[in-house]
């Protein structure tokens, strides 16, 4: 059953469903998520479909269950100290299950956090490659862009942190054993990359977006299918839990559509 008509799903909860869907089928698995949209996402699928997933408090532990966002640090509920170092065992093993943010993102899935410009002198820093090129080839990984622009969705990428398709393949075997980029979530639809040669494609488009929006908001030629099913509603249990995970509305600032 859809949400009621009095409480109508807007952009930004059909978005969290988008995030939550990333998580579907994983099991037990470390489920990290940055953005709103995809924070409520893991804790969503935590409280319905995917009782299993494992979430962390984003500092240094493991929560038990999947609080309301802005829960007071003290009043959480923690099941296992969690520091730096061991996360790092946990990616290479592939027990994760990761949905990054993207300051640009090209056809092929090459990701970029690190700079815009030439890398030698950017025109802006950003906050550097971290740890998207393990996350890459080493577990499944997708990306949250909440402003889906030209500027974002480029024809290429001034720095890859995020390894996309095209590098991992030239990188050989041991970038593409467990490499999976899964999808990429806009404000505008779902994207991904089951196609022959790996380039994105258009997977669903959110409630009142056309195609002719994201062709004009995509610096690149998206893989276009026949047939582009709207991306799912949340049902009412659904709702009811996004409106108790995210009491103040958060996720509708940051997808205000």
């Amino acid at each position: 059953m859809n949400a009621s008509t009095t409480d109508s799903p807007t952009r930004a909860d059909v978005c969290v469903i988008a995030c939550a869907e990333v998580f579907r089928g994983a099991g037990e698995v470390m489920a990290s998520a940055f953005g709103t949209a995809p924070t409520l996402g893991a804790r969503l699928a935590r409280r319905t479909f995917e009782p299993d997933l494992v979430l962390t408090d984003g500092d240094a532990a493991l929560m038990a269950g999947a609080p309301p966002l802005g829960t007071d640090p003290a009043d959480l509920v923690l099941e296992s100290h969690m520091p730096y170092r061991r996360v790092f065992d946990v990616v290479w093993s592939g027990r994760r299950s990761l949905i990054m943010m993207a300051s640009q993102i090209d056809r092929y899935g090459n990701q970029n956090i690190s700079a815009i410009g030439d890398w030698r002198r950017p025109t802006a820093q950003l906050v550097g490659v971290r740890g998207a090129p393990g996350n890459t080839v080493n577990h499944p990984t997708s990306y949250w862009v909440p402003n889906h622009s030209p500027r974002s969705f480029v024809a290429a990428v001034d720095v890859v942190s995020g390894v996309g398709y095209d590098r991992a393949a030239a990188a050989g075997a041991a970038a593409t054993r467990f490499h999976h980029i899964d999808c990429v979530i806009s404000n505008l639809g779902v994207f991904d990359f089951d196609t022959p040669g790996h380039a994105m494609r258009v997977r669903s488009i959110h409630p009142g977006v056309t195609i002719d929006d994201i062709v004009a908001a995509t610096g690149f030629d998206l893989v276009i299918p026949d047939v582009i099913e709207e991306t799912r509603h949340p049902t009412d249990e659904e709702m009811a839990v996004i409106a108790e995970l995210d009491p103040k509305g958060t996720r509708r600032r940051e997808v205000p559509a």
